[in-house]
């Protein structure tokens, strides 16, 4: 779907553009509904970013005059004009009275849009607000694209999101000072378990924000007088949807002023009063990331213990993302004014604050309170909400029931971070003009003549250098003082001096500039971050102070002699719950490879769903996998083990060779063949048949695919555009486009690995082995011809072997590259100088004689094993149909994301859970046409010598290029490969292959 849009993409913005040049924005007669299909606005969003037409948000509002009108439009379902699903116009949804709401409501699915007529009776900007119900859908959030009258009016609606309601799913009460209390889950070694989030959806009322937090203040946009359409596109998750409101939000006033009116109102100090919170005890969140933190780092923090694991801290990490919130609520039995304060640790990020806008009962109380900073520190230490000078803020509380929210901002860093985001965008583009002239390594004795090929670089330089500048300004001016955090940014903006003097002294730091330029994306990755971690909130009277224990020296010298103390005495590899096997229920020994984060939420599961239905005590052990084959052989392995990779043990090496492990101990009886039982063919209908390609031989199955991974092919939009570049379909067209790329001094990005050599020999109608398995069939015709391609790619052509093509993605050096499709988690979270200046498709395919394209691929993934000599085979087989299952990969999936972010989304095997996993509709679909083409890598016995030696001979052929001939070396090896699958063969009794 992705590739074909993409071709009508040049044709929609020529006809929207010459529509644009005729009337002026909003002015134009609208009717009753706007006539663009859905894929054409997938069009205009999938290239809003390197449409130019497209304004940002401040330029918009720029071309407007500050017309603000008083009068609020409200259209409820009444007013929708039409409603598209799945790209066909059809009846909505309606709802009436639903969920408490009177009225009618409209539903809108994750792949639809609704348009709204509202008549607007006076000109002039309006904030865009939406009356919604979080239905239950894939567990993220919910978003949407905002188009006016059939346009994009700037670039921050392209992208708007809409919260979730979380809570913990756990035994709680209401405390006496008004407050949600839990009772924690502990295992039997006496630490709490880690409650799960479920949501807890009601109605919501709010402003459209900008998704990356630039713009602070509630969006807007500047209509006429008259009838306009208000489209909204579903991108993500769906909604119901009761009214969409055009209005203007109030501008909050000082602290000043509001004290002011409150004395004058006869508000007095309450007296005596002190309400304490514990941070760990929210009532709602925004985020099923947001869970209790266990920190073992101080003694005061409430309640601490040196040896037990305890939940007594909320945020941190978890809560560092713009528009995140945590809402705690509260009863004040005297109407007064109260102190706030919060006992909280922000040793996250050095040299800047963080911030937060703080929320009582759902209004912000004044404007201090819209971005209040929380500034560095190593320590955990006590802040009161207090101004410039240290005097803390009256809040005006009356006697009742109260909420207190804070949410994530960037405050006043907001426009330096943008800026800088800006700059990095614009010096990326520098760095792509300089290297069509000179490369990425330049002759440093040859004159390029820079200045004279590029006359308007030194323009270019110096508007950055400027931007730059402004910024390292305004950070300081934020911060005070200079901190470490402007060091990057001086380091650039003193480089780009040097280059304003002398363009041509690029030649010479070409390579640092771009390490400084990377730097200024990383730069922006981790200042974007807002973490902050609480443990208490205090509302008090002025006349009570709050107290905190074990603050001394002495009391946190005392505490980490304990800590390390019982570092000796517990065995951290154990996770969890630990059984004893007393007869009355079998207990089987789990090994997990992964990390503790993973092992800590499977242990949760596992005691919560697994062992109360099935009865089976399952002890978790966090190993490194590589121990696995001497544990066996030593009697001291485990009964069941997931999360298994190569022979090697190291899971990220799965993405580069397939996973041969459980072949391989099968064969010799060290993993149990799960064909003997019954129901096996009713499990392998969860995955699809290329994931199970490598864990099956000669009939026995030794294992259950647990994740699958295959390439698929990144591009950049932004200089594809500059280039004039179709994407790639074949690849013939893939050298094509290597040929401009390496006019311009670009490069295809693709690095070796045996995923790369399968896609290919599967696209060219080769197979890795006979259909027995006994030799193999890499010297065929079609194979030879295979690896002569495969090794041209890298010797002709000149691709990087080495070199990481994600950060030459970045930084524009590689806009094409073909990359594991787990990169796209990797893309979206550490690289926001490039978003939305990037896609991806399936790989290119191999023309086939009927003229259809072939894109087959190869996939790889890890294993769920059960070891042969397990005394309770039928409790571990019952575990891993429950461990595949879709709905337990489902919740495994996004607990392991709302604790980790998006980063950390599992691939996993089970196609239904696959389709649970929180994609946004467009990427789901191409990852659902790549999957496809997937196909297996077999594994026989002896057939870790096949890649082994097919990449022996391609770094033979690409470095010895003058003499190796990629015919004679691949035959060459195919002998030893023979050679060594005829060997196992008759080590383990099976036919040897006839030609032997």
């Amino acid at each position: 779907m992705k590739q074909n849009t993409r071709k009508r993409v040049t044709s929609v913005l020529a006809a929207a553009m010459a529509v644009l040049l005729m009337l002026p924005l909003g002015s134009a007669h609208v009717e009753a509904r706007t006539e663009l299909e859905m894929d054409d606005y997938d069009d205009i969003v999938s290239t809003y970013s390197v449409d130019d037409s497209v304004l940002d948000y401040k330029d918009y509002v720029n071309r407007f005059s500050a017309i603000y009108p008083e009068k609020s439009i409200t259209v409820g379902a009444d007013g929708c004009v039409r409603y598209d699903e799945n790209d066909e116009e059809t009846d909505p949804v309606i709802y009436k009275d639903y969920e408490g709401m009177s009225g009618d409501s409209i539903y809108t699915s994750e792949n639809s849009l609704i348009e709204f007529e509202v008549d607007v009776k006076e000109e002039g900007f309006y904030n865009l607000s939406l009356e919604y119900y979080p239905v239950k859908g894939k567990n993220s959030a919910i978003e949407r694209s905002v188009f006016i009258d059939g346009e994009l009016p700037y670039s921050e609606l392209a992208l708007v999101t809409f919260y979730r309601i979380w809570e913990y799913d756990a035994d709680s009460y209401v405390g006496d000072n008004g407050s949600t209390q839990y009772i924690w889950e502990k295992d039997n070694q006496g630490n709490d378990c880690k409650p799960s989030m479920k949501e807890k959806p009601e109605w919501v009322s709010g402003y459209m924000y900008d998704s990356d937090g630039y713009v602070t203040t509630p969006l807007s946009v500047y209509l006429t007088k008259g009838k306009h359409t208000v489209t909204l596109l579903s991108m993500r998750e769906p909604m119901v949807i009761h009214s969409l409101t055009l209005s203007n939000a109030e501008d909050r006033p000082s602290y000043a002023e509001v004290k002011s009116q409150n004395d004058a109102a006869g508000v007095k100090d309450a007296s005596g009063k002190l309400i304490t919170i514990e941070g760990e005890n929210p009532t709602r969140t925004s985020s099923q990331m947001l869970y209790p933190i266990q920190d073992q780092s101080s003694p005061s923090v409430s309640p601490s213990s040196a040896r037990m694991l305890l939940n007594n801290t909320i945020g941190g990490n978890s809560w560092r993302l713009v528009g995140q919130w945590i809402e705690w609520d509260f009863d004040v039995d005297e109407s007064g004014y109260y102190n706030i304060s919060l006992y909280d640790c922000q040793n996250f990020v050095r040299g800047i604050y963080v911030s937060r806008k703080i929320t009582i009962d759902g209004e912000v109380p004044f404007k201090e309170m819209e971005a209040y900073g929380f500034k560095y520190d190593q320590s955990w230490r006590e802040d009161v909400l207090s101004d410039n000078y240290g005097t803390p803020y009256s809040f005006y509380l009356e006697e009742g029931h109260h909420t207190i929210r804070m949410e994530v901002v960037l405050g006043d860093f907001s426009d330096i971070i943008s800026e800088v985001e800006d700059c990095v965008k614009q010096l990326n583009s520098i760095y792509r003009e300089v290297i069509r002239v000179t490369g990425v390594s330049p002759d440093t004795y040859r004159d390029y003549q820079i200045e004279r090929t590029l006359p308007e670089l030194h323009d270019e330089l110096v508007a950055v250098r400027d931007q730059l500048d402004a910024a390292i300004t305004s950070l300081r001016a934020l911060t005070g003082k200079k901190s470490d955090k402007e060091t990057v940014l001086l380091t650039m903006r003193d480089q780009l001096d040097d280059l304003i003097a002398d363009g041509d002294y690029f030649v010479r730091v070409i390579g640092t500039f771009k390490i400084n330029v990377r730097a200024c994306g990383n730069w922006v990755t981790q200042v974007i971050d807002q973490p902050l971690a609480i443990d208490r909130i205090n509302i008090y009277s002025a006349d009570v102070r709050p107290s905190y224990d074990n603050t001394s020296f002495f009391s946190k010298a005392g505490y980490e002699c304990k800590r390390l103390f019982y570092s000796f005495v517990i065995d951290y590899n154990q996770i969890g719950n630990v059984a004893e096997d007393n007869g009355d229920s079998p207990t089987i020994t789990l090994w997990i490879g992964s990390g503790r984060d993973q092992a800590n939420v499977i242990k949760s599961m596992i005691d919560e769903s697994f062992t109360n239905e099935y009865g089976v005590n399952v002890n978790v052990q966090l190993v490194d996998m590589s121990t696995l084959l001497r544990a066996e052989l030593a009697g001291e392995g485990p009964d069941v083990a997931i999360q298994v990779a190569n022979t090697s043990g190291i899971a990220g090496a799965v993405l580069n060779t397939g996973n041969d492990t459980p072949v391989n101990y099968g064969i010799r009886n060290a993993v149990l063949d799960l064909s003997q039982f019954e129901d096996l063919d009713e499990v392998l209908t969860r995955f699809s048949d290329a994931s199970m390609t490598a864990f099956t031989f000669d009939g026995a199955t030794y294992a259950l695919p647990e994740t699958i991974t295959f390439p698929v092919m990144f591009y950049r939009k932004d200089i594809l555009a500059e280039l004039g570049l179709d994407i790639p379909e074949t690849w013939d067209d893939v050298k094509v486009a290597m040929t401009v790329l390496a006019k311009n001094q670009m490069e295809f990005g693709m690095l070796p690995s045996e995923q790369i050599f399968a896609m290919l020999l599967y696209q060219n109608g080769g197979e890795y082995y006979t259909e027995n398995g006994s030799r193999s069939l890499l010297d065929s015709d079609i194979a030879v011809n295979t690896f002569k391609e495969y090794c041209e790619y890298y010797t002709d052509f000149k691709i990087d072997k080495e070199t990481s093509v994600e950060e030459r993605f970045r930084t524009g050096e590689c806009p094409i590259i073909i990359a594991d499709y787990t990169t796209y988690n990797n893309l979206v979270v550490s690289a926001p100088d490039i978003a939305g200046l990037w896609d991806f498709v399936p790989v290119p395919g191999t023309v086939k004689e009927d003229g259809s394209v072939d894109r087959s691929t190869g996939c790889t993934g890890l294993a769920s094993i059960i070891m042969a000599d397990t005394e309770y085979p039928e409790a571990c087989w019952e575990f891993l149909k429950w461990w595949t299952s879709a709905d337990v990969q489902t919740q495994y999936g996004r607990e392991m994301e709302s604790l980790m972010g998006s980063a950390a989304r599992v691939p996993t095997a089970n196609l239904e859970a696959f389709a649970n996993m929180p994609w946004p509709v467009d990427d789901y679909e191409a990852l659902l046409e790549a999957f496809d083409y997937v196909k297996g890598i077999p594994q026989v016995p002896g057939g870790y010598y096949s890649w082994r030696n097919v990449n022996n001979a391609f770094y033979t052929v690409t470095t010895e290029t003058d003499t190796a001939s990629p015919r004679e070396e691949l035959m060459d090896k195919v002998i030893y490969i023979n050679a060594e699958i005829n060997y196992k063969r008759q080590e383990l009794g099976l036919v040897l292959d006839e030609q032997e």
